[in-house]
């Protein structure tokens, strides 16, 4: 069992006339690191914290269970020697702009470099984003090569079918007043309604307006890098991407019911190819599970569209997900780009998605993209063919023809029972 010497001393940060001796200023969009200032939200010296929350996000509670049993110790520090990025990422102009990143902390990449100095001083920095290297073993990579849609080339894609990866672990970290630009809002009533809505978990929201910067309890997000990552700050070096949101039904079990793992193993297959013929390629992975809905209301939806009068149509698809979630998609695009934006991304030559909101978001943040990429048919699952053909209905981005409204109520699932 770990040494867990923790004090059952709690110290209250939710005064707006409290200031710490050691808390260090953070300066959002500064270009020198230093004078930006780290993200200091560990708990092992509360007068150093600047920020609201802690580090790991949804893994927070865990760490607390842990520390709870006495199996962790709570003022563990992390030894970072020879956890550095095996390949250079940055600083990029974007990382500079105030406006560009607001939902991570590109200088929580490697902080023990960023902020060498304040370490020697006793500051417990965590990193935010960690960097390595991967081999990925995919069955639809296999069935691309055997199909001759890919060929192995001993670099990009491996004899044994392998293919090479650089990974990219990103940690939310909100600095607030730019998440409130981004949503149109008063920074002071985003704050009350995030509070709110987390049924009072940071009281800091609204009693400490000091406190610019939030490590929200969410999940992160990762990228998966197929070839030279410098080049992807290069627009003119062909670049594939594909911007996904987690759906463990599809992506890990292989449910049918929707197009999201053809969707991303397809992704994977291009930007492997065009990492091959000398470009780069970008999957970026979002924890956003079913619409930001969450997994159980998902579900919900599934069995209200199998059962409703008429079965699961094309016609009805989104109205199901209306009526238990109250909201057709409560996704939020407009951060999306940031993860783009770390990497310096300037130009998308290839976009696999046939979302408009995300299209917009990219767009919209100074991202240029010359093409958009749909699923070929035949990747599409049976059962997934309400959605594909709904989605079509409803604007989503296709260079087939819509399909009718009498039409749309003859594409229809499986039942609940089959």
């Amino acid at each position: 069992m770990s040494d867990n010497k923790h004090s059952n001393h709690v110290i209250l940060a939710t005064h707006n006339n409290l200031r710490y001796e050691r808390s260090l200023p953070i300066q959002w969009g500064a270009k020198d690191p230093l004078k930006r200032g780290p993200v200091v939200a560990s708990i092992t010296d509360p007068k150093s914290r600047n920020a609201i929350g802690t580090h790991s996000g949804s893994y927070t509670v865990y760490r607390a269970l842990s520390i709870a049993s006495g199996q962790f110790a709570s003022q563990h520090r992390p030894d970072l020697q020879n956890t550095e990025s095996p390949v250079k990422i940055g600083p990029f102009p974007q990382w500079h702009d105030p406006k560009k990143i607001v939902s991570l902390d590109p200088w929580g990449l490697d902080p023990q470099t960023n902020f060498g100095p304040l370490y020697k001083k006793g500051y417990d920095i965590r990193p935010t984003i960690a960097v390595t290297q991967a081999h990925l073993q995919i069955p639809e990579i296999h069935d691309a090569l055997r199909a001759g849609r890919l060929k192995p080339d001993g670099k990009i894609v491996k004899e044994n079918m392998d293919i090479f990866v650089t990974k990219v672990a990103i940690d939310p970290v909100w600095y607030l007043p730019g998440i409130a630009e981004k949503l149109k809002v008063e920074e002071g009533e985003l704050r009350r309604i995030l509070f709110q809505e987390t049924g009072g978990m940071y009281p800091e929201l609204i009693t400490r307006p000091d406190l610019k910067v939030m490590l929200p309890p969410i999940g992160s997000s990762t990228a998966y890098i197929f070839g030279n990552a410098k080049d992807l700050a290069n627009p003119k070096v062909e670049l594939t991407c594909r911007v996904h949101d987690e759906c463990n039904g599809s992506d890990v079990f292989g449910s049918d019911i929707c197009t999201c793992r053809p969707y991303l193993m397809y992704g994977i297959e291009d930007a492997a190819r065009t990492a091959q013929r000398g470009g780069v390629g970008i999957i970026v992975y979002y924890r956003k599970e079913g619409r930001a809905l969450g997994e159980v209301t998902k579900f919900l939806v599934y069995n209200a569209r199998k059962r409703q009068k008429g079965g699961d149509t094309a016609a009805n698809y989104f109205l199901r997900t209306e009526c238990v979630a109250g909201v057709e998609d409560a996704r939020f695009q407009e951060f999306m780009p940031d993860c783009l934006h770390l990497f310096g991304i300037q130009k998308i030559h290839n976009l696999h998605s046939m979302s408009n909101m995300k299209y917009d978001a990219i767009v919209g943040s100074g991202i240029k993209v010359v093409n958009r990429i749909s699923i070929p048919a035949e990747l599409i699952p049976a059962d997934a063919q309400v959605e594909m053909e709904a989605k079509k209905a409803a604007g989503y981005f296709t260079p087939e023809k819509k399909k009718s409204k009498q039409a749309l109520k003859k594409v229809k699932g499986r039942n609940i029972a089959e």
